[in-house]
């Protein structure tokens, strides 16, 4: 078994969650933001979320404030925000760190297993997005700038799988 699901994370009530709740489906885990030039990319991420999650995708955004302070607002600001401008309905998670020494592990541990351009291993902005498998692998690592449709064919190669 991966370690991917050896490790904790907090859900928006900010409970403790286990990756293991996902074993055996294939995961897209991105750090978000309200208030950034790629916010828009919640619609895409939604789109997403409704084309596969009956097949055994799982979209989790995790909330960071890193990036030039683009996800300021609390809690429920920010998941009514998601609610309300984009329709989100996959879980946002507990705000969090990506880089740092505060760094959530769920990141530290992402970032270890697929690097950035050059070999990189810190989060340049909001919105990277790392797709794991169904065994937990983590098998790709894209950029900000990568629009959620971008990733259709890996995710439905993945499902396939």
């Amino acid at each position: 078994m991966s370690e991917i699901y050896d490790i904790e994370v907090l859900d928006k009530a900010g409970q403790t969650t286990s990756l293991k709740n996902h074993s055996g489906k294939v995961m897209l885990i991105v750090n978000t933001a309200s208030k950034c030039g790629f916010t828009p990319q919640f619609e895409g991420l939604e789109e997403l979320h409704k084309t596969y999650k009956d097949n055994g995708l799982v979209i989790i955004g995790f909330p960071c404030n890193q990036f030039g302070k683009q996800d300021p607002g609390s809690q429920d600001e920010i998941e009514s925000f998601c609610q309300i401008n984009y329709g989100v309905t996959f879980p946002i998670m507990k705000k969090i760190e990506v880089n740092g020494p505060d760094a959530a592990p769920l990141f530290s541990y992402l970032k270890d297993q697929a690097r950035g351009i050059m070999g990189s291993q810190g989060i340049k902005w909001n919105f990277t997005k790392f797709l794991v498998g169904k065994d937990g692998e983590v098998i790709k690592r894209y950029a900000p700038k990568t629009k959620p449709a971008v990733l259709k064919a890996d995710i439905e190669t993945l499902l396939k799988a």
